[in-house]
């Protein structure tokens, strides 16, 4: 009797979770083929590496034989503003999808955002999957998972047979590397409104490649939150983060605020992410661990892991008020900037 398990194809397979992922499922005894536009070497025997461009490549030949796409090249990060990105990411989503429909492939698992639910004041604390999905308008990272999600809907129901796992994760951090999303974030909360703070969720890279496998395993359809139990409130988050001065504003000042450091490049955190840092968007993982899922590292044990060291975090109580003031000037200065370059360009009109 043949008992070989499916052939599995991972894209984005040397990033963090997608080495994991690869090493996982090969322990498992599928047959692993990982596919990304980087070199790199393989940590298990059994996975076979290539080193492809799925915008130009011929995807049909590479999937030929394989039940399972593990979709984790995404490729639009949370700085991303212009439109650009996101379309050609979701072209070649599009032609990965036109070959799997081709090659007879039975399961898709993509990597979402637990951001395509949007941060907003009504939020329920946490989200299930029955959530409606409401990214805020203008935050392209979170826009384009959403249109993901759409494809990956869109190819199921094509043919009764297929079946797509959806995961909307948390803020995802590796060993000593916070993510792309993480760093952004962080530089946002460097501007607090008087709207609220922000609550914090944490999932490991090691927890969500094995979110993936439980899922490839389970050959579950539909969308599932990936998050550790609970959440972090935001004096823990505060007093995990290090001492660092952050501002707080009125909303609207904020909002400006926020806005011209983006235009003037003081940080790669778009102005259409702070609603991200002020309103909840916490998830439940009720639906993955009835899968058999449990993560192994908690919101602070990951959050920790994705550290990185400050300077701030060796200064004086003294010294980090007399940075608060400076920041303060700072801010008050691009104000007056932001303000005077909107008065200019409506006289010159």
């Amino acid at each position: 009797m043949n008992t070989q398990k499916p052939r599995v194809v991972v894209t984005g397979s040397t990033g963090a979770v997608g080495r994991q992922v690869c090493v996982r499922l090969a322990e498992e005894g599928y047959q692993v083929l990982g596919l990304d536009k980087r070199s790199g070497i393989s940590l298990n025997p059994e996975v076979v590496l290539e080193t492809v461009d799925l915008a130009v490549a011929d995807l049909r030949s590479l999937l030929n034989g394989v039940e399972v796409v593990v979709h984790l090249a995404s490729g639009v990060q949370a700085h991303d503003v212009d439109e650009d990105p996101g379309h050609n990411m979701l072209a070649v989503a599009e032609r990965l999808l036109a070959a799997a429909d081709g090659a007879g492939v039975s399961h898709l698992v993509i990597r979402s955002s637990a951001m395509v639910y949007g941060a907003w004041e009504d939020n329920p604390v946490p989200l299930t999957e029955e959530a409606e999905i409401r990214p805020c308008p203008g935050f392209r990272f979170a826009e384009h998972r959403a249109a993901l999600e759409h494809l990956a809907q869109k190819w199921v129901e094509k043919n009764k047979g297929r079946s797509a796992s959806i995961l909307r994760t948390a803020v995802t951090v590796a060993e000593e590397r916070p993510g792309g999303l993480a760093r952004v974030l962080e530089s946002a909360k460097n501007i607090r409104t008087e709207e609220g703070d922000p609550m914090g969720q944490f999932l490991h890279a090691d927890d969500l490649a094995e979110a993936v496998v439980c899922v490839v395993k389970n050959t579950f359809n539909g969308p599932v939150n990936v998050a550790p139990d609970g959440w972090m409130s935001s004096a823990l988050l505060a007093e995990l983060s290090g001492p660092v001065p952050r501002l707080r504003l009125p909303a609207f000042i904020a909002r400006l605020v926020a806005s011209i450091r983006w235009q003037i490049g003081l940080t790669d955190a778009p102005a259409s992410i702070v609603p991200y840092t002020i309103y909840p968007w916490i998830i439940a993982n009720d639906k993955l661990k009835e899968l058999g899922w449990e993560a192994k590292h908690t919101n602070e044990e990951a959050y920790v892991a994705g550290y990185e060291p400050k300077l701030s975090d060796q200064l004086t109580a003294g010294s980090r008020q007399r940075l608060a003031l400076i920041a303060a000037a700072a801010a008050l200065t691009l104000l007056i900037y932001g303000v005077v370059r909107v008065f200019r360009g409506s006289h010159e009109d």
